[in-house]
């Protein structure tokens, strides 16, 4: 009878420890080495406990459709066109880059990568400012439905699965190349040294089942917003935010967004240009060595394809 009661009572705590991880929300990086943090990593996938996948910013680390680490993907965001978050073109498989030397042998373009998998996966783009249409047009010339191209205004929320999804204002450029525009207009626009343009860059706010909020920076300055309305309104727990210190936030003003205007209670640092990591340790004197030193909260390291586990008010329980 005591052994029967002791099995009983470690099955039910198997099953409450099983009931408490399926409660939390996984962050996976999808870079460019695993184990690694590297230069042109940018694409993280984000899994709500209802199951709802969400890729964002797939780059150029994410090898197209065919990336075994997809699974399945109900939503791709992007934060502005630029090619490394975009995809103008990626890597022909995971783990075919060094950290420091990125492969990126496959053109995306015109699609572009982030539209390839959106298209192959029935997933949603839920993008801000005027990018859907663009998205629309290249999900539609593909024989997909440019309905799936979703617009969430500043301040809107749309909803994919349980997840709330709203974008934010990001301080940078949100230029087209010519050549994700294609035919003879890409062309005269490319000999004219001139891209087309879809308002400004986005952050987003995502607001999990678990209660968790996350606050996806983009390539982004410092604004007013990630005070007043990222701390203020939404009251994120969890911020990935943007290192790398060209044309953006560098990471001594990333710590002063997060030690002072945000205040979360966990950061993922992220696109910091550089091969930040060896064999899975922070190199010293790297900006993302500075960014860790400088910030009051635990910063995360976003190691390609190990899984972080945060909960409902933005502590890691396990991968960190």
């Amino acid at each position: 009878m005591r052994r029967m009661l002791t099995v009983l009572a470690a099955f039910g705590l198997g099953v409450s420890l099983q009931a408490a991880q399926a409660a939390n929300v996984q962050v996976t990086p999808l870079g460019g080495v695993d184990g690694e943090f590297c230069i042109l990593d940018r694409a993280m996938v984000f899994e709500d406990p209802d199951g709802t996948r969400i890729l964002y910013d797939p780059g150029r680390t994410v090898a197209g459709p065919q990336d075994p680490r997809l699974g399945k993907i109900n939503a791709v965001l992007v934060s502005h066109m630029h090619g490394d978050h975009v995809g103008d073109r990626h890597t022909k498989a995971p783990n075919a880059s060094k950290c420091n030397k990125p492969e990126m042998s496959v053109k995306a373009l015109p699609h572009t990568n982030a539209v390839n998998i959106a298209f192959a996966k029935g997933a949603k783009i839920v993008t801000g400012s005027e990018m859907p249409p663009f998205f629309g047009a290249k999900l539609k010339s593909l024989g997909g439905n440019p309905k799936n191209s979703v617009l969430a205004r500043f301040g809107a929320t749309k909803m994919v699965g349980g997840v709330k999804i709203s974008t934010v204002p990001a301080l940078h450029s949100n230029g087209l190349h010519p050549a994700m525009i294609g035919g003879d207009l890409g062309k005269a626009m490319k000999a004219a040294g001139i891209g087309g343009y879809v308002d400004q860059a986005t952050g987003y706010i995502l607001r999990f089942t678990n209660g968790l909020v996350a606050y996806l920076s983009g390539d982004t300055g410092m604004t007013a917003e990630q005070d007043k309305v990222v701390r203020g309104f939404y009251k994120a727990e969890l911020v990935v935010m943007n290192i790398g210190d060209t044309y953006t936030t560098g990471p001594k003003e990333a710590a002063y967004v997060i030690n002072e205007m945000i205040k979360p209670v966990s950061v993922i640092a992220s696109h910091a240009n550089e091969p930040a990591t060896e064999n899975g340790k922070v190199r010293k004197g790297t900006r993302t060595d500075v960014f860790q030193k400088a910030v009051n909260v635990p910063v995360h390291i976003p190691l390609s394809g190990r899984t972080m586990s945060f909960d409902g008010g933005g502590t890691c329980v396990s991968g960190c």
